[in-house]
């Protein structure tokens, strides 16, 4: 029944890709789907955008295996919406078009403006995207045997034809099909979970407790043995990345006024807080329960069979069998699927509206060129998040997530934000700033335990924390501040005249 469901999410899907692209006539179609889908539907699609892989699968890991500092990453949606929904909505809506880089060329230089925008969003998307592909690829591993290499093949060869076949409506229709497989498959995950424990939570506690340790890391906190700047870097990261999510933020472009761009924010919220509510208070505390230890889900080494990644859907085989532990897997394939989808979309938008359509080409582009162009920029990126998903095999995807979004808060959030709220922003100041969060971000990234140890196998990271937010988000505000202040250039006192606009918006 699980490996059924599994073929009929993945035949459906197409089968929708192919309908879409019959409504898929031009760029606004292909983009924002002419910015026909209502507040509600745009709502569940954002949920589905938002709720990837390190949902489900990640956040149960850091639950089973460090306790209660998962509780950051339940945090994090709540203060990345309420961003959105009271600073950047109304902006975002009245001022864009295709990605959220029309909202900061509407003040300032275009150009230059447009090309790091470039950069950055394909820096972010492909980073996420690849953390997709590595959920992904464990998942059908387990479920059918076969490679991991295989299985991120499958995987990237199916997020090509949902963006290039489909465009947005079939990205649309994907997420909203997928938020709603998530919402009705925790419920009864958890509800299974705690019929295990004939519905007593504190016998579910004590089972958990008894299991994961004397440390007592289940109910408070040290798990990740994280310092108390490493834990407020995390949640930085977590809850500006976020916001600055390109995939997320062009979203709100799909829908056709203020209002409904609201309504889309709240469902989205309601729906993401309910799900995240469900995997820490329970999903997360029976995976501890009945699996930690249990050595049906448990390899020759003693390890999780196929990595902590997997302990939500083998707690879905504890509580209802191979079956419902084959619907859970098909889920959260959906999941990653939605995901995958929406951050293609969003690179591909980035390639070829901000970069090849404003920069590169002078003079007006054919529509039909224009997907044309895309369709091909999607293969291209589906080569290169492959090879990205094979280097990063078995890491942890909330943690590799919680890096990634350290990206988008360095770099497209405070771009956003001080262009729509600080009159004194330059376009020197943006670029400067820009480029030195993205590197920061990047290299220290590099230099950290993530990567420097577990990828390239050093004894000792460079850069001792983990996680690196905190320093490259406040040098990128840092550096716009201060080259913008010191910028007295002509295009300075343009930029700054021009911010206009952004208090009629």
């Amino acid at each position: 029944m699980g490996i059924f469901l599994f073929f009929v999410i993945i035949v459906g899907t197409v089968g929708l890709t192919f309908v879409a692209s019959k409504r898929t006539s031009s760029a606004d179609d292909f983009f924002v789907a002419g910015g026909r889908i209502g507040g509600v539907s745009n709502g569940f699609a954002i949920a589905g955008d938002f709720m990837s892989a390190a949902t489900l699968l990640g956040i149960t890991a850091i639950i089973f295996g460090a306790g209660y500092d998962a509780v950051i990453y339940l945090g994090a949606p709540l203060g990345a919406f309420s961003i959105i929904i009271y600073l950047m909505t109304d902006k975002l809506k009245s001022l864009g078009k295709y990605s959220f880089t029309d909202i900061i060329c509407s003040r300032l230089q275009e150009r230059p403006i447009r090309i790091l925008a470039a950069v950055t969003t394909l820096s972010f998307s492909l980073m996420y995207l690849m953390v997709q592909v590595v959920g992904a690829g464990a998942l059908i591993e387990i479920l059918f045997g076969i490679s991991y290499f295989w299985a991120v093949v499958i995987v990237t060869t199916l997020m090509v034809i949902y963006v290039a076949i489909g465009g947005m409506f079939a990205t649309t229709w994907v997420q909203i099909i997928k938020a709603i497989l998530l919402l009705i498959g925790v419920t009864i995950l958890a509800i299974l979970t705690l019929a295990s424990f004939n519905f007593s939570f504190s016998e579910m506690y004590a089972e958990a407790q008894a299991r994961h340790g004397t440390a007592g890391f289940l109910t408070v906190g040290g798990g990740l043995g994280l310092s108390a700047l490493s834990s407020i870097s995390l949640g930085i990261g977590l809850c500006l990345g976020l916001a600055g999510s390109p995939h997320l933020l062009m979203r709100f472009f799909t829908v056709k006024d203020k209002a409904a761009a609201r309504v889309s924010a709240g469902v989205a919220l309601g729906a993401v807080s309910y799900v995240n509510l469900l995997i820490f208070f329970v999903i997360g505390i029976g995976s501890v329960a009945l699996v930690k230890g249990n050595g049906s889900y448990l390899d020759a080494s003693g390890d999780v069979i196929g990595g902590s990644n997997m302990v939500s859907v083998h707690l879905a085989d504890a509580v209802g069998g191979e079956v419902f532990m084959g619907v859970i897997a098909a889920i959260a394939f959906a999941t990653i699927l939605a995901v995958v989808a929406g951050l293609m979309l969003a690179s591909v938008t980035a390639l070829t509206h901000d970069l090849y359509s404003n920069i590169v080409k002078t003079d007006e582009l054919n529509q039909h060129r224009q997907i044309r162009l895309s369709k091909i920029a999607a293969m291209a990126l589906g080569i290169i998040v492959a090879l990205l998903g094979i280097a990063f095999e078995r890491q942890n995807i909330a943690y590799l997530v919680s890096l990634t979004l350290a990206i988008g808060a360095s770099t497209n959030f405070p771009l956003l934000i001080l262009s729509m709220y600080w009159r004194g922003l330059t376009t020197t100041g943006a670029i400067v700033g820009g480029i030195v969060g993205l590197l920061s971000a990047v290299l220290l990234m590099i230099l950290g335990p993530a990567v420097w140890v577990d990828i390239l196998g050093n004894d000792q990271p460079i850069f001792p924390q983990a996680y690196p937010a905190l320093y490259s988000v406040s040098l990128a505000f840092l550096t716009m501040w201060l080259v913008s202040k010191a910028d007295s250039s002509d295009q300075a006192t343009a930029d700054r005249e021009s911010f206009r606009v952004m208090e009629e918006a």
